[in-house]
C-alpha cells in the first residue's frame, strides 16, 4: 500500500476554495455601508446596499456616521479605499456560491491577481537570462568561499535585511523574486533550502507582522482608527527586535545541526532534487570577465531600483515589472544573447514560475468567493461581538485571536485595515485601553497567521523551491507555538500600562 502523499499547494487551495463555498451555504449573508473620498469632487460618498449618497467632506459628516477619523486623513490621501461605518451591518438575502461558482474563481482570481502574476512571469524570465550567462554562478562561489566558517552571517543579514524592508514598506509579495536567486547561496553555505525560505519568508513575516512605519499596515491602520500611527510605536519596535532575535536563534540552531549532518534536514529526501533546480548541469569553470560583472550588477540594480521606486516614488507591480523586464534586456545585450535565444531562454525562465503565478490566482480566488457570497462582512460583524464585556488582559488576547482568523478571508494588510478599524477601533474604548492596542493586534494577529496562512504567499513561496506545505509545516511549528505564546503575554501587560 503506498503511503498517502500530502497534496500539492494548489489542491490545498482548491480545497479550500470548496470549503469556503460551502460556507457561503451557512454563514448568512450580510454587508456594511461604506464610506469613500472623492479628491476631484472633495465629497464622501456613502454607499449603502441599494443607494448612493453624496455627503459634504466634513469632520460634522464623519461624526453623524459614528467615525472617529479626523477629516485629513481622507483629504490628503492617507485613507484612499472605502472604509466600513460603524453600526451599518445589514443581514441580506443569501447568495450562496454554487459549483459554477467555484470553477469560475480562480480564472478571476488570476484575472485579479494579474499584476503580481506578471511580476513573478518577468521575474523568472529575468533569472532564466542571468542564469544562462553564467554570471549567477561565479557570484555565487565567490560569496561562499568568502564567508566560509561564517555561514551564519549570511543567515542574520538576509533575514534583517528583508525584514527591515517588511516594518518599513511592506515587502511582502517582492520576495517572491529573490527565493530563486539566495537559495543557491545557503546551499553553497551547506545549508538546506528550507534556512533560505525561512531567512526570506520569516524575515518578511515578522518585519510586516511588528510593521513600524509601514504605511500599507501601520499607518493606514492607525489613521482608520483615528490615532496617530507614532501611538505605540515604541512597542512595536520591541515587539520586532523581541521576535527578530527570536527566528534569528531558531534558524541559526537549525542550520547549524544541518551543515553538521545534513541527514538532520527537514527536507533530505528531497535534496538532490532540489540542488538540481538551483544548479547549473554545466561545472566547467566559468571567467569572471566584466562583461558577467557588468550583468551582475545590472541584475543588482533591478532590485536596488524596485525597492527605492516603491518607497520613494510609490511604484507597484506595473512598474516594478517593468524595471525587470527592462534589466532582462540590458544583460542580454550586455551578454551578446542572441534574440532568438534570448526570446526561448527569457520563456523558459518565465515558465520555470507560473506553477508559483497559479497558484497566487487560486488563492486569490477564494477571496473573490467571500466577496461574491457576501459573507466577509458577516464574519467581521459576528467577530466584533465577541469582545463585549471582556477584561482588559483577555480583550487584548482575543483581539488578535480575531484579526489571525479573519487574515484567512482578508489576507490583505490594507484591506483588512480599512474594513475593520472602523468597526473594531472603538471597542478599546469601551474596555478602557488605547485604541493603539487594537492596532497592534491587527498587526500581530494577522502576522503570525500570514506564517502558516494559506491564502497568503507561503504556498507561491513553497512552490518556488518545491518544498511541501508539510515540510514547512514541521519546520514552523516550534517557533510559531513561542511567537504565539511570547505575542499573547506582551498584549496582555501592554493592555495594562
Amino acid at each position: 500500500m503506498k503511503p498517502i502523499k500530502f497534496p500539492s499547494a494548489q489542491t490545498i487551495l482548491l480545497i479550500i476554495a470548496g470549503l469556503v463555498t460551502l460556507l457561503t451555504w451557512l454563514v448568512p449573508a450580510g454587508k456594511y455601508q461604506t464610506l469613500s473620498y472623492n479628491k476631484e469632487t472633495n465629497l464622501f460618498t456613502q454607499i449603502g446596499i441599494d443607494t448612493t449618497t453624496t455627503l459634504p467632506a466634513t469632520q460634522k459628516t464623519l461624526q453623524a456616521l459614528n467615525i472617529k477619523i479626523p477629516l485629513d486623513k481622507f483629504t490628503n490621501g492617507d485613507i484612499y479605499k472605502p472604509i466600513n461605518i460603524p453600526d451599518t451591518y445589514q443581514e441580506l438575502e443569501a447568495r450562496p456560491q454554487g459549483f459554477y461558482d467555484f470553477v469560475k474563481s480562480p480564472v478571476k482570481g488570476i484575472i485579479e491577481a494579474a499584476d503580481i502574476i506578471f511580476l513573478v512571469l518577468i521575474i523568472g524570465g529575468l533569472i532564466g537570462i542571468i542564469n544562462s550567462t553564467g554570471a549567477f554562478d561565479a557570484g555565487i562561489s565567490w560569496l561562499a568561499n568568502a564567508l566560509k566558517g561564517r555561514e551564519f552571517i549570511l543567515i542574520i543579514l538576509v533575514t534583517t535585511l528583508v525584514a527591515a524592508g517588511g516594518t518599513t514598506f511592506g515587502f511582502a509579495e517582492e520576495t517572491i523574486a529573490f527565493f530563486p536567486i539566495l537559495i543557491p547561496v545557503f546551499l553553497a553555505a551547506k545549508y538546506d533550502a528550507m534556512v533560505g525560505i525561512a531567512c526570506i519568508f520569516l524575515g518578511s513575516s515578522i518585519g510586516t507582522m511588528c510593521s513600524t512605519i509601514n504605511p500599507f499596515s501601520t499607518i493606514i491602520a492607525s489613521d482608520a482608527a483615528g490615532i496617530s500611527w507614532t501611538t505605540g510605536l515604541w512597542g512595536r519596535v520591541f515587539m520586532l527586535i523581541a521576535c527578530l532575535t527570536i527566528a534569528l536563534i531558531y534558524i541559526i540552531k537549525y542550520g547549524k545541526r544541518v551543515q553538521k549532518d545534513p541527514t538532520q534536514s527537514i527536507i533530505y529526501d528531497q535534496q538532490q532534487q532540489i540542488a538540481a533546480l538551483f544548479t547549473q548541469s554545466n561545472t566547467k569553470t566559468i571567467q569572471f570577465t566584466s562583461r558577467l560583472r557588468l550583468s551582475l550588477i545590472v541584475f543588482a540594480l533591478c532590485f536596488i531600483i524596485m525597492i527605492y521606486g516603491v518607497v520613494a516614488l510609490e511604484w507597484w507591480f506595473v512598474e516594478m515589472t517593468a524595471t525587470f523586464l527592462v534589466g532582462a534586456i540590458l544583460i542580454g545585450f550586455i551578454a551578446k544573447i542572441k534574440e532568438t535565444d534570448f526570446i526561448d531562454t527569457f520563456v523558459k525562465g518565465a515558465g520555470d514560475l507560473l506553477g508559483v503565478a497559479l497558484i497566487i490566482g487560486i488563492a486569490r480566488g477564494v477571496t473573490v468567493i467571500m466577496a461574491d457570497g457576501l459573507i466577509s462582512d458577516t464574519l467581521l460583524h459576528y467577530a466584533s461581538a465577541l469582545t463585549t464585556g471582556m477584561n482588559k488582559g483577555v480583550f487584548a488576547s482575543a483581539m488578535t485571536a480575531i484579526y489571525a482568523g479573519l487574515s484567512f478571508f482578508i489576507p490583505s494588510s490594507s484591506g483588512m485595515a480599512v474594513l475593520t478599524m472602523p468597526i473594531m477601533s472603538p471597542l478599546a474604548d469601551s474596555v478602557g485601553i488605547g485604541r493603539e492596542i487594537v492596532v497592534n493586534a491587527y498587526q500581530y494577529g494577522l502576522g503570525l497567521f500570514y506564517f502558516i496562512n494559506p491564502t497568503g504567499l507561503i504556498l507561491a513561496s513553497l512552490a518556488v523551491v518545491k518544498v511541501g506545505f508539510d515540510k514547512w509545516l514541521k519546520f514552523i511549528m516550534p517557533l510559531f507555538v513561542v511567537l504565539i505564546v511570547f505575542t499573547l503575554i506582551v498584549m496582555t501587560v501592554s493592555s495594562y500600562i
